[in-house]
């Protein structure tokens, strides 16, 4: 393959950081079946909330401090009334923040706690939908947007899996290693590719409404344990790499008509460094889900630890040298667009057009 001519990201001066910080995006908090009958508390950029659910099941998300004593309101409890109790002096707050009775000053039902001023508490807008619940980190904000829904996540003839993990990671980094390909063939070598075999192929780089995508055409199957579980035979596969905003990287396979995989990583900024990913594992394949779900869990969870401990390593470097030096070449396909679309959500300069456009066509052998 011909040399390359160098790409460069983010700013090479030292002290960078790829750190993009988007709070009027939706983020997932948790899993609905992890938020019962007790709150639960997450932070999402770095803001702690407290999540519970109201008298309705519906699940609400409150700043996790109460605004008397400033005391985790994740400590207390959800009465009978689906109001959220602080474990330090009984306050009690609705779904909306508002306190509804402080005990021994106002009784319940009189009104005089709803309007005073400082003892309301933030809260977020709220979405459950494809087994999640979603946050909008930005306090007392009617959302621009929904959720995106999840790919076959609930689709008959689909096996799905999700499994969680947390990354020592920017968001940035985290997402960029979802969808870069080369480094496979050497971090997951023998359970992703890395039989020492190349083949090259042709890659398409797109922008998509609110992301970026790249198809890589004339792919074979990519050798190791995980391709010759999903495909024995063998075969040239349809694949693609997608990036959504604000975090979201999605990795899909198709082979022929019958056997497609589908990988959706939701990464959740906890902080700058820390970065929550759930990876939402679909698959069609000829071979019963049933028979292969237990053998192909095992093997994409040590992917995926494998991953954050090289994200983990990589952050720990930047912090020894006081920031990033970036030097990405063309095979580095998608990481450079991602951080461009991250600082424009940021900036809120994102592009009007919505419409697919090719961006560049590369030569990358895998």
């Amino acid at each position: 393959m011909a040399a390359l001519e160098p790409v460069l990201t983010a700013p090479q001066s030292k002290g960078h950081l790829s750190v993009a910080r988007l709070s009027r995006w939706w983020y997932v908090a948790c899993r609905s079946k992890q938020l019962g009958t007790k709150p639960i508390a997450r932070t999402v950029l770095g803001v702690p909330m407290v999540l519970f659910r109201t008298s309705d099941g519906r699940p609400a998300a409150l700043l996790d401090r109460c605004p008397h004593r400033n005391v985790p309101l994740s400590l207390g409890r959800v009465l009978g009334n689906g109001r959220l109790e602080c474990p330090y002096h009984g306050w009690q707050f609705d779904g909306t923040g508002r306190c509804r009775l402080v005990p021994g000053l106002c009784s319940e039902g009189s009104g005089d706690c709803d309007d005073v001023p400082g003892r309301r508490t933030p809260a977020f807008a709220v979405r459950e939908r494809d087994g999640f619940v979603w946050v909008y980190p930005s306090a007392d904000e009617e959302p621009r947007t929904e959720p995106p829904p999840l790919p076959h996540a609930a689709d008959a003839g689909y096996t799905t899996v999700v499994r969680e993990l947390e990354m020592e990671s920017t968001l940035h980094a985290a997402v960029e290693n979802a969808l870069d390909v080369p480094h496979t063939a050497f971090l997951h070598r023998g359970l992703f590719r890395g039989n020492g075999e190349r083949h090259e192929i042709k890659v398409v780089v797109r922008a998509i409404p609110r992301g970026v995508e790249a198809e890589y055409i004339g792919e074979p199957r990519p050798p190791g344990l995980a391709g010759r579980l999903l495909s024995p035979s063998g075969g040239i596969v349809e694949h693609w790499d997608r990036f959504l905003l604000p975090s979201i990287a999605q990795v899909e396979y198709k082979l022929g008509t019958e056997n497609h995989l589908l990988v959706t990583s939701l990464c959740t900024p906890v902080s700058d460094f820390t970065t929550h990913m759930f990876a939402v594992v679909s698959f069609r394949l000829r071979v019963p889900g049933s028979f292969v779900r237990p053998l192909l869990t095992p093997v994409a969870m040590r992917i995926l630890r494998q991953d954050a401990s090289i994200l983990r390593v990589q952050a720990s470097t930047i912090r020894r040298f006081g920031g990033e030096q970036y030097m990405s070449t063309e095979i580095d396909v998608l990481g450079p667009h991602i951080w461009r679309l991250l600082k424009q959500a940021e900036a809120d300069a994102l592009p009007a057009s919505e419409e697919t456009t090719t961006l560049r066509e590369l030569r990358l052998a895998v």
